[in-house]
C-alpha cells in the first residue's frame, strides 16, 4: 500500500504553496484519491510527476556556441 500524501504534504515536498497541488488536481493533472471528503496523492504518483516534469540539462561541446531562445 502507498502512502497517501495530504495537500500541504505535497505542498512542502514541492516546495510550493498550496494552491499549486489544489490546481493539479482541480485541472486533473495528478491522480488523486478521495477519503470521504478530502482529497490524498499516492506518494508514488508524486514522484512520478516530479520525474515526468524534470528537464535534463543540455551537454554543450567546448567551441560550439548555441543561440539562446
Amino acid at each position: 500500500m502507498d502512502r497517501l500524501l495530504t495537500v500541504q504534504e505535497v505542498a512542502e515536498l514541492l516546495g510550493t504553496g498550496v494552491r499549486f497541488p489544489r490546481r493539479l488536481i482541480e485541472e486533473r493533472r495528478i491522480t488523486f484519491v478521495k477519503v470521504g471528503r478530502h482529497v490524498r496523492i499516492p506518494a508514488s504518483v508524486l514522484s512520478a510527476y516530479i520525474a515526468e516534469h524534470t528537464v535534463q540539462p543540455v551537454i554543450v561541446r567546448p567551441g560550439v556556441l548555441r543561440r539562446v531562445a
